[in-house]
């Protein structure tokens, strides 16, 4: 029976378009699931939409419409955008499905028989846009003496009756958990600043809020409506079958992997396992802590106008060359910057000059010089030397991404790639076409070996464009010959400037 693997991203907040933020991690989560798929594990990949809080009904009431209509609109711009980056989740989950407040009102029940909740009064900084409490210790100061929180967001004085969780007292056995689990968060910078923050001290968390009503009411309190992180964190379960349990609980909880942005790492890593804790339930495996995508160095901001949305990206440089170009270029873990210079140049250099042409030229000679039937691998020392450089990148590519270093692994990829070129240029089977042809159809029979190992494992980062060429292949095989090869990665070209 496969092994289960359960991966999920931070369910994104709708209250605005998807920018290029959203599409990384739908990306990197993607070519997570599809390649555990390829090593023969059972996958549920879930997604989805956080659609309740302060911030999204005043989004609703600017816009003129209620929080549920507003919610439904903007859910399916996100779902549009997975579709169009080729995301393969099983779940799109929406913390305003029925099926959710439900299994958020079960875990506050648990957590409330735990004796962890009680009612009292908050007075503290909130800020909207991060919808979450900073202890007055975090806060920055901004221009003209305003008050900011870490992430430079606005914060504002908040009072009114709450409900509270017993944080304070799981801040030993959240120490603890880390200790007995090194890698339940990562990158290890993010487990060191979790660690620092929760040594310093864990405070009681306010869970609850009467100032607005568009949420998961509290249990027995329908005034109140629950904070909308617990109702958000929530949906890990929720989407495996919380709190009926049944087949996908079994086997997919705890998940494997929350990939998740840097920003909300503390959510995960410090308030969702206490959560778990007091309700009874298994934590997941581990957090991953991903950096931010920057425009040219730069954090993108709406009000400096630098946005990049993922929709027009794609639909101008093609969904597989910016998916290669996100995962090729920034060290998973790490921050790093985009530019429309860097996507076309990395993507020319590799894709289309280096994997696209080797592709191009070995299955248009067997077309040419072979009737299109595709000859067996050579068995000479430089034909057996090339196919072990290529199942070596492989393997390499492989054992970076069971530790979800793409970047490395992609490298260790294209090193294969370049060894094939190498051997195309020092074999040049197209003089042995006219000395020794019996060589040539050596040569093009490994080659044509080492293009389907290649495309195999660059699968997960370049689905389509992969099953386009693998597909070709297959084809080929079953009818005994191939048929004209077609360009796999075009070239890109950069816009004029106006």
């Amino acid at each position: 029976m496969p092994e289960p693997y359960y991966i999920t991203t931070a369910i994104n907040y709708p209250n605005g378009r998807p920018h290029i933020g959203h599409a990384y991690e739908a990306i990197a989560a993607d070519v997570i699931a599809r390649f555990q798929r390829s090593q023969g594990r059972d996958v549920f990949f879930q997604t989805g939409t956080d659609e309740h809080g302060l911030k999204m009904a005043q989004a609703a009431r600017a816009e003129g419409v209620e929080p549920a209509a507003f919610a439904e609109k903007m859910s399916s711009i996100f779902r549009e955008m997975d579709a169009a980056l080729n995301i393969s989740y099983d779940r799109f989950i929406r913390t305003s499905d029925p099926a959710h407040h439900r299994a958020s009102r079960a875990i506050w029940q648990a957590m409330a028989d735990r004796g962890d909740l009680y009612l009292g009064r908050y007075e503290g900084w909130y800020s909207v846009r991060d919808e979450a409490f900073y202890d007055e210790s975090e806060l920055v100061d901004g221009e003209e003496g305003a008050r900011l929180s870490p992430q430079g967001t606005p914060v504002e004085w908040t009072v009114e009756e709450s409900w509270f969780f017993r944080l304070s007292a799981y801040q030993q056995k959240l120490l603890d958990h880390y200790a007995a689990h090194p890698d339940f968060i990562r990158p290890e910078s993010r487990r060191n600043e979790v660690m620092r923050f929760v040594e310093g001290g864990l405070q009681d968390l306010s869970v609850s809020r009467t100032s607005f009503d568009w949420g998961v009411k509290v249990p027995g309190s329908d005034d109140h409506v629950m904070y909308v992180w617990l109702d958000a964190l929530t949906n890990y379960i929720t989407g495996v079958g919380y709190p009926d349990g049944g087949e996908a609980w079994e086997k997919y909880w705890p998940a494997d992997l929350h990939l998740i942005g840097k920003d909300v790492v503390r959510f995960h890593a410090v308030y969702w396992p206490a959560f778990l804790m007091s309700a009874g339930i298994a934590l997941p495996k581990q957090v991953f802590g991903h950096g931010h995508v920057l425009l040219r160095g730069e954090k993108m901001s709406k009000s400096a106008g630098n946005v990049v949305d993922p929709l027009e990206m794609a639909e101008r440089f093609g969904v597989d060359p910016v998916r290669y170009f996100l995962m090729r270029e920034i060290p998973f873990g790490s921050d790093g910057s985009y530019s429309d210079e860097a996507i076309v140049t990395r993507a020319n250099a590799e894709l289309a000059n280096s994997f696209g042409n080797l592709v191009q030229r070995t299955f248009s000679m067997i077309f040419k010089n072979l009737d299109g039937v595709v000859p067996a691998a050579g068995e000479a020392p430089a034909d057996r030397e090339l196919l072990s450089q290529v199942y070596q990148g492989c393997s390499a590519l492989k054992s970076a991404f069971e530790e979800l270093s793409f970047s490395t692994g992609l490298e260790a990829w294209m090193n294969a790639v370049f060894a094939c070129n190498a051997y195309v240029d020092t074999q040049a089977p197209w003089a042995l076409r006219k000395t020794t042809p019996e060589r040539m159809a050596a040569v093009l029979g490994t080659l044509a070996v080492a293009v389907e190992l290649l495309a195999q494992a660059v699968a997960p980062v370049v689905p389509a464009s992969a099953e386009k060429l693998l597909s070709y292949i297959g084809q080929g095989r079953v009818a005994g010959r191939i048929g004209q090869p077609q360009p796999i990665f075009p070239r890109l070209e950069l816009e004029p400037v106006a």
